[in-house]
């Protein structure tokens, strides 16, 4: 199999077509459609706010809302909506306007999710907290994240200590703890599993330390080196290899140019020419057990030591220089966006691409660099991030910048022997239990979400939108 065979782009959708989706749910009429959702129970919208988008496409388009709602006892409440066009659901409320059909669903009714109220119920969650050995008495919880038919994770805390229970679709409960437990027995640091339910709960220890992310940006104590982080990656266990491998960032550049293309129709050419060059000039590397998805929220810290590896979703067989790869664009857009900071996460930057170019090949690191931040121009967009399509253009010059060190690479490598050591190719870039458990929602669930204590993060969260190879 050829390069250019091993990472063919997936066609984008035609953008005329995905824009109007894209509209559809995030013009200033979608109060409409929110009213629609309230209107079986009584409920009438005082205001919203797009929380989120999720783009994909020619496959659909989801999107969350926060809504003030007066309800019908006439007491004023907050609450999350999600809506979606593409591919529906069954038992959401289907509005439609002449030639576009929508599902709506009310937080944490999510119809992908069924999971999701029994996480949410206090009831319940005092049992299983209780039935752990975290104490007995009231539960508190918080929505820690939520993506909208894709996933959702709750913290739960009772008198002595807290679990994070982590809702996934059905079909991937088992899996997602069986890969926890085969990470534990392994000696990988994540969160151990006590169960699942099949309707798709996970609970999972909570474990020491604070994200790297939040050591980064506090700047109060020593951080793992990048060979930590290496050490860490070399302990993943060798069964995660087997099975089909992930599509390596390089060839998802295409989607994201897609989405893109859509939000900011004005840089759709710059985001096509990226993806571009990034697919067409990437060489496979060999496949190993990766997490898929690293960076500096992922993982845990503390005393300079690495804690916790979170997410491990995606876990499973791909190619090393794309972890490594992910995490140095994780940090060059840290960089970007907290300024503050930007020295700190800097100096920990260099000493990653560093060390990482002497494990991987110094140019195809960059590549997939920049086929990571290409993703990550996604994201202010996608959390409809104040000012966001200046921070898009951002992130596609940081993209580009990467890329250029991909193409100084390329050059050097071509005139050095085979027996000389990595190149250094230029500067940083940057800019200034045992079986299932019973977790059963009791009648204590509301018919709002009031009781949730969202938390929606940082508005300059390096998020992503969704890669062609997620399930719808």
């Amino acid at each position: 199999m050829s390069p250019e065979q091993s990472v063919r782009p997936l066609p984008p959708a035609p953008v005329p077509e995905a824009a109007a989706e894209l509209r559809l749910l995030t013009n200033p009429d979608c109060g409409a459609l929110l009213a629609a959702a309230l209107e079986p129970y009584g409920g009438r919208v005082l205001s919203w706010a797009v929380d989120q988008v999720d783009h994909r496409p020619g496959r659909g388009c989801t999107a969350a809302y926060r809504v003030q709602v007066r309800g019908p006892d006439g007491r004023i409440h907050q609450e999350r909506i999600g809506a979606r066009t593409g591919r529906l659901p069954q038992g959401t409320t289907v509005v439609e306007n002449g030639t576009t059909r929508v599902a709506l669903w009310r937080f944490p009714y999510d119809p992908w999710l069924p999971a999701l109220p029994s996480a949410c119920d206090r009831a319940a969650l005092a049992r299983l907290l209780r039935d752990s050995g975290h104490g007995s008495g009231p539960a508190r919880y918080r929505v820690r994240a939520y993506r909208p038919g894709r996933r959702a994770v709750i913290e739960a805390v009772g008198a002595r200590g807290r679990l994070f229970l982590k809702v996934v679709r059905p079909g991937r409960v088992e899996e997602l703890h069986r890969r926890h437990r085969l990470l534990t027995e392994a000696g990988v640091p994540a969160p151990p599993s006590l169960g699942y339910t099949p309707d798709g709960l996970v609970a999972l220890e909570a474990l020491p330390g604070r994200t790297l992310r939040q050591a980064l940006r506090d700047g109060s104590g020593p951080v793992p080196s990048a060979r930590a982080v290496l050490a860490l990656l070399d302990r993943l266990p060798p069964e995660l290899a087997q099975g089909p491998p992930r599509p390596s960032w390089c060839a998802r550049a295409a989607h994201y140019a897609a989405v893109l293309a859509a939000a900011l129709p004005e840089r759709a050419a710059q985001a096509a020419e990226l993806a571009e060059e990034i697919a067409t000039g990437t060489v496979p590397g060999p496949r190993t057990a990766v997490h898929g998805d690293l960076y500096e929220s992922q993982l845990l810290v503390a005393g300079g030591r690495i804690t916790g590896l979170l997410d491990v979703d995606t876990a499973g067989p791909g190619e090393r220089v794309d972890d490594l790869a992910c995490l140095l664009g994780h940090l060059s857009v840290l960089a970007l966006v907290d300024r503050a900071r930007a020295a700190v996460v800097g100096r920990l930057g260099a000493d990653c691409l560093a060390v990482f170019e002497e494990e991987v090949d110094p140019a195809e690191l960059r590549r997939r660099a920049a086929a990571v931040v290409l993703s990550l121009a996604t994201g202010p967009h996608r959390v409809q991030e104040a000012g966001w399509p200046a921070a898009t253009r951002a992130r596609l010059d940081l993209a580009g910048d990467w890329l250029h060190g991909a193409r100084r690479g390329n050059r050097g490598r071509r005139g050095r022997r085979a027996h000389e050591g990595p190149l250094t190719l230029g500067t940083w870039p940057l800019h200034g239990g045992g079986g299932p458990l019973s977790v059963e929602a009791g009648p204590e669930v509301k018919e709002n979400s009031s009781c949730v204590t969202p938390d929606r993060g940082a508005s300059s969260s390096p998020v992503r939108a969704r890669p062609p190879s997620s399930p719808d």
